[in-house]
C-alpha cells in the first residue's frame, strides 16, 4: 500500500484550511478526521460527550483502518487526524503505514477557541499531551524528527510554508491550491460542525481571520490547561521547519536595484 501523509494536529490549529489546501491539489484523497468521528460517534467510542447519539453499526475503528488501507492500495491517501483520536491503537505497526508531519498552534490562542467551542474540554481534547508523545515514539522509532509547521507560520507565510512541508513531506508545491472559491464545505462536515467551519466556509485561501475569544486568565481551567500545554508545545516548537528569512524591504529595493 502506499504510504498515507498524515497531518497529526490539536483542535484549532488551522489544520482544517490545511486540509482544504490539499483538497485542491487534486492528487490525493483527503479524509477528515476519520478516527475522530470514531472516537465520538463509533461503535467503539472512546468519549461519552454525545453518548446519547445511536453509533452507526458500521463505523468502528476497526472499519475506518480498514477503509484507509483498502484505499491506499491504489490511491494516495492524505489524513488531517488528532493524536489523542489514536492513542489507543498508534502501535508500531500502525503508524509504520503513514508518513508523519505536525501541525502546531500556540496554545495562548488554540484554548480559548477550544473554550469558546467546548467550554468543558478534556484534557485529552486540549490535544497537547497525545500529540507530544506521538512525536516522541516517531523520532524515537526513525530517528529523526518529522515535519512541523506553525500556525502562525502558515496564517501570515502560507506560501513559503506550504513550499517547506512538500520539500519535507516529499510531495510537488502546487501554488494553485492555495487558493479557493467560498462556498459550502460538505466534505468536512461528519459531524453537526455549525460555527467551527464558518471562517472556512468564507475563506478563498488561507489568511488570519479576525477573531475575540476570552484570555487564559479567563478561569482557572483555561489557566491549568495551558501550564499543561506549554511544554509540550514548545518542546514540538523546536523541531519547526525554518522558512527562508524575510527580506526588509530596504533590502529588496536594493536587490531589485543590483538586478537592473
Amino acid at each position: 500500500m502506499n504510504p498515507i501523509l498524515a497531518l497529526w494536529a490539536t483542535p484549532r490549529s488551522t489544520s482544517t484550511p490545511f486540509e482544504w489546501m490539499m483538497r485542491q491539489r487534486g492528487d490525493f484523497r483527503c479524509y477528515h478526521e476519520p478516527f475522530n468521528e470514531a472516537y465520538y460517534y463509533g461503535t467503539d467510542r472512546r468519549s461519552t460527550r454525545d453518548a446519547d447519539i445511536p453509533a452507526p453499526p458500521d463505523l468502528s475503528f476497526d472499519a475506518v483502518w480498514n477503509r484507509l488501507k483498502r484505499e491506499a492500495q491504489t490511491d494516495n491517501l492524505f489524513v488531517k487526524e488528532f493524536a489523542y483520536s489514536i492513542e489507543h491503537i498508534a502501535g508500531d505497526h500502525f503508524l509504520s503505514h503513514f508518513r508523519h508531519s505536525f501541525l502546531i498552534r500556540d496554545p495562548a490562542k488554540m484554548l480559548p477557541s477550544l473554550y469558546n467551542h467546548w467550554p468543558d474540554f478534556t484534557a485529552d481534547e486540549a490535544g497537547y499531551v497525545p500529540l507530544r508523545a506521538l512525536f516522541d515514539r516517531i523520532c524515537d522509532r526513525d530517528g529523526t524528527a518529522p515535519p512541523v509547521i506553525t500556525s502562525d507560520d502558515l496564517l501570515d507565510r502560507p506560501d513559503e510554508t506550504i513550499k517547506a512541508y512538500c520539500l519535507a513531506a516529499g510531495v510537488p508545491f502546487i501554488a494553485d491550491a492555495l487558493t479557493w472559491e467560498s462556498g459550502g464545505r460538505d466534505e468536512i462536515s461528519w459531524y453537526d460542525s455549525g460555527s467551527w467551519h464558518d471562517n472556512l466556509r468564507t475563506s478563498t485561501g488561507i489568511s488570519r481571520q479576525k477573531r475575540t475569544y476570552v484570555a487564559i486568565d479567563h478561569d482557572d481551567r483555561l489557566k491549568r490547561a495551558y501550564d499543561a500545554c506549554l511544554p509540550d508545545y514548545q518542546a514540538l516548537l523546536a523541531h519547526k521547519l525554518t522558512l527562508p528569512p524575510i527580506m526588509a524591504a530596504t533590502d529588496a529595493s536594493q536587490a531589485t536595484g543590483a538586478a537592473r
